[in-house]
């Protein structure tokens, strides 16, 4: 019984172990039309490999608002952070990435806006995808997608009950956030990756692929849609292990 306990103990001390050693810890920013957890995929991937990760919920009433939240989960995280935003959060952690502890940033088919550039700025440079016609609007002013908005431009390589979820958890964004600036755009002082998608009906991929330029990022592409995280988490877990293991 004695060494039973001694064995338990040792396994114990093992995985503590295996968790301490990978001291840099993901944080994950969702996008509009969205929650935290749209990244569940990749959690269970990344918590496989010891990682610690911690999906932010954004209350999508402003940047200031978004940002602050980031900013809470980056303090409970332990060690170094990689910070990873899709779609409206790329936003976020252009602002909440120049957190002195985040030490790159991850960009899933998300938005860089420069310092002194808002997401609405970005947009107007290029031709409004197909999706941009499914959105709907509250009488007090915040976003959300239909069901089938989702199921044809969010979300469209996804399974239907996949789609359903999305559709069902979706966080409604104040229409107002996109006009809002990012004061100084953290990828000028951090490494940063982009996850281009090169099917995505909810923003143009030539704006993906111009801004993945823009902020000199590590650049891959995938045949997926808006949802990459969703369709191919496995695509998604590599970029942010390149990302996480990265040094100067």
């Amino acid at each position: 019984m004695k060494a039973l306990f001694i064995a338990a103990a040792s396994l114990l001390t093992l995985s503590a172990s295996a968790f301490a050693e990978n001291k840099t810890s993901v944080v994950l920013v969702h996008g509009a039309f969205a929650d935290g957890s749209s990244w569940s995929k990749v959690i269970t991937r990344l918590q496989k490999n010891h990682t610690e990760v911690i999906a932010v919920q954004l209350p999508l009433t402003s940047l200031k608002d978004d940002v602050a939240a980031t900013q809470r989960a980056i303090a409970r995280a332990h060690g170094d952070v990689v910070l990873v935003g899709h779609s409206w959060g790329g936003t976020v952690i252009s602002e909440a990435g120049n957190d002195a502890r985040v030490k790159s940033l991850v960009y899933v088919a998300a938005f860089a806006p420069d310092s002194s550039q808002s997401t609405a700025d970005l947009v107007e440079r290029y031709p409004a995808p197909p999706g941009s016609a499914g959105i709907a609007k509250t009488a007090d002013g915040y976003l959300y997608l239909p069901s089938k908005a989702v199921s044809e431009d969010f979300a469209p390589d996804v399974k239907s009950s996949e789609q359903n979820v999305i559709a069902a958890t979706q966080g409604p964004i104040r229409a107002d956030a996109f006009g809002e600036k990012v004061t100084h755009a953290a990828w000028h002082d951090k490494p940063s990756w982009f996850v281009v998608s090169r099917n995505d009906r909810m923003i143009n991929p030539e704006l993906e692929r111009a801004m993945a330029e823009t902020i000199h990022a590590h650049t891959t592409e995938v045949a997926a849609s808006h949802v990459s995280m969703v369709s191919q988490p496995e695509a998604i877990v590599r970029v942010i292990e390149k990302a996480r293991t990265y040094s100067d």
